[in-house]
């Protein structure tokens, strides 16, 4: 004979609530973990964790627009640094054809949490409508550096 353990539904309705509300929790707090494993990992290896930081490309029409952008970006500390390079040549295709110009390039150095914050508010700003933000996961680098880096960009 089997017997049933009495369950009251509001006992259910608990569990139920505080296991909604512990994943809710571990989700929400999942970039400030990853920052504190990422960095006690490099600690206690001495190694860099490849893909914690990115670079990301952005394109300018001219150093002004280049500087105001990059400005933008480090008030807000989205990046520990930006380089501004000196005019490039750059071809591509428009409409169908292949436009010759000239821009100005940007190397943003971040953390690759930071990605889409970047790219969103590049996008708010540039005068370009469909603006070149491209990033690129840094493979290895040196453990200062990125150290650096960690300390200039506050976590999310």
């Amino acid at each position: 004979m089997t017997r049933a353990w009495p369950v009251s539904l509001s006992a259910c309705r608990s569990v139920l609530l505080a296991s909604c509300s512990l994943m809710v929790l571990s989700v929400s707090i999942y970039p400030g973990l990853w920052s504190i494993g990422v960095q006690l990992c490099s600690v206690f290896t001495g190694s860099y964790v490849h893909g914690h930081h990115s670079v990301v490309l952005i394109n300018s029409p001219n150093a002004q627009a280049a500087k105001d952008i990059g400005r933008a970006i480090m008030e807000r500390r989205l990046a520990a640094s930006v380089n501004i390079l000196s005019r490039t040549s750059t071809m591509y295709y428009w409409k169908g054809e292949i436009q010759d110009a000239s821009e100005v390039l940007m190397l943003v150095k971040t953390k690759t949490s930071r990605i889409q914050q970047v790219t969103d508010y590049v996008r708010s700003l540039h005068p370009y409508a469909n603006p070149e933000v491209l990033s690129f996961l840094v493979e290895d680098g040196s453990p200062p550096y990125m150290k650096w880096m960690d300390e200039a960009i506050p976590d999310d």
